[in-house]
């Protein structure tokens, strides 16, 4: 059949490798959310890695494609996030960090591009991180207010701001990760 608009590049449908690789990528975020380390006001997981590796393994979108399928699946109703699953966990404060994950790939598998150098992969693993921060602490400073909570700079710090650290180890490790990735030329966008 003729092509009719010969201009427009065709759409590929994703291979049989990406769409295993994005479910691999869904199911470790499931897992990162369940692998927790005991701590006060909320528990360690390892979501934020995962996020950013999925980004340099898959590239932007499909890193992007991968955690916005876990998020779906939580809103639906899937108990993948970390406490729980359903429509209602979008009025969770914390769930501006599950969109954050989303931005966290893309970002992290876009600025892979630049360089193969280990500095820049640990720079660009802390940029996506802190897009995960920015889109995670608007989001919960806007349901807060909206919920009429008081206190915010203590819930800031108490929910927010004392986890920057284990995260910024977290950005290292994926950072390593993914340039191993790399090397082995697991990356395909």
């Amino acid at each position: 059949m003729k092509n009719l608009y010969p201009d427009k590049k065709r759409k590929r449908a994703l291979s049989a490798s990406a769409i295993a690789k994005c479910a691999l990528f869904t199911s470790l975020m499931i897992v990162g959310a369940f692998v927790k380390i005991p701590f006060p006001f909320v528990p360690l997981t390892f979501q934020t890695a995962f996020a950013v590796l999925s980004g340099f393994v898959l590239g932007a979108k499909k890193g992007a494609f991968a955690v916005g399928c876990y998020m779906i699946m939580g809103l639906i109703g899937i108990p993948v996030f970390t406490s729980g699953g359903g429509i209602g966990y979008v009025m969770m404060p914390s769930f501006g960090y599950v969109i954050g994950f989303v931005a966290a790939a893309a970002v992290s598998g876009l600025a892979v591009k630049i360089s193969n150098r280990p500095a820049a992969y640990l720079i660009v693993a802390l940029l996506a991180v802190a897009v995960n921060y920015i889109v995670g602490i608007a989001y919960f400073i806007l349901i807060w207010q909206i919920s009429g909570y008081e206190n915010l700079l203590s819930a800031l710090i108490t929910y927010n701001v004392i986890y920057i650290p284990k995260d910024v180890v977290l950005a290292a490790i994926a950072a390593a990760a993914g340039r191993k990735f790399y090397k082995i030329k697991a990356y395909d966008d």
